[in-house]
Parts: C-alpha cells; structure tokens; sequence
C-alpha cells in the first residue's frame, strides 16, 4: 500500500483555502509484528485509529510539539499504516508559504511534521476518512513511473530500523534526507 501512494495527492481545506501536496515518501508500519508500530504493544487510546477502517487518519503529537500524519491501510480489527513523511506543494503555495514562513519552496512539507503545518493536520484531524469529501482528501496524482520508486531503511525509529519500508520517489527535491536513528548515551 506504501508504494501505491507515492504520486497521490492529499488535499486540505481549511477556512483559510485550500493546501494539496503530491506524496514524494511515505514509511510503512505493520502493527503488531513491527516493534517500530505505534501498535505494536496493543490498542491505546492514542492508536485505537489504527485499528479502523481503512484510509483514515491517524494523527499523533510527537516530541512535545509536531503532529505527524498515517493512513490505516490495514484491514478493520488490524493495525498497520503508512506514515506520510514529504511531499510537494501543488496547489495552495501562498497559503503554505504563510503557514511555514521561513521554509523554501522545497522545504514546505519535507519531513512529516512539516507537511503537517503545511497542511494544518492537528488532533482534529485523527480518524478523519480521506476516501470521502471533506476536510482532507486523497486522489489519485498523476501516476508514478516504476523505476522512480526507491526503498530503503525507515528514519528515526529505534527498533526495526534496517526494514526497508520506506519508499520515495528519486529525483525528488522534497524528500527528506536519510538519518539513520542514533540511541541516546545513557545518563549515569
């Protein structure tokens, strides 16, 4: 499913206008066999989405202050999903411009948390269905050649780190740069 949403378009509308990114790299999470998953240790009340229906959201605040975005892809009673990790501003770029400032053009939504602000994905967003009209969707863009499509290890996540479950587009300006995640040195 990860793969297949490369080159789509989640489009956001808010009373300030409308904001739609092209998905440029996106990271799969299998649930409970992924001990990188939110879910990997059961259903909470921060994850219980997870567990829903197929192509709603699942928002979560990280680090004490970014919203992060996932599909459930997953069938229902399950628990995987696909975080949306870049992406490039396709409609709506004053609108971004305004909401990320200082960014470049190719920096508006690289990197989950900033695609979050460009968009204005929040809390209330979480469990929101992007497969009906409303507030956020997603299309179908405008196709992704095979070849374009790379894999390769996930960003940031302490466990399962090497699964090559991370896909982007080549070539793209709007993909996040590869950080391999580093453990903390231990406080004596």
């Amino acid at each position: 499913m990860a793969r297949s949403l490369l080159g789509c378009v989640l489009t956001r509308t808010t009373d300030d206008g409308v904001v739609a990114v092209r998905l440029t790299e996106v990271e799969a999470y299998a649930g409970g066999e992924d001990p990188a998953s939110h879910s990997y240790r059961g259903k909470t009340p921060r994850n219980a989405v997870m567990w829903g229906e197929p192509g709603h959201c699942y928002v979560y605040f990280t680090y004490g202050m970014h919203f992060c975005m996932n599909l459930v892809c997953g069938p229902e009673g399950t628990a995987s999903a696909v975080l949306l990790r870049a992406g490039e501003v396709v409609e709506g770029l004053d609108l971004a411009r305004a909401r990320r400032p200082k960014s470049s053009v190719r920096d508006l939504a690289r990197g989950p948390a900033r695609l979050c602000q460009t968009l204005a994905v929040e809390r209330a967003q979480n469990g929101v269905d992007v497969c009906v009209p409303g507030e956020l969707v997603i299309s179908a863009g405008d196709g992704v050649e095979g070849g374009l499509v790379q894999a390769g290890p996930r960003v940031g996540v302490s466990s399962a780190h090497d699964t090559p479950w991370r896909f982007w587009l080549e070539g793209e300006p709007s993909v996040s740069i590869y950080r391999r995640h580093t453990p903390r040195a231990r406080k004596r």
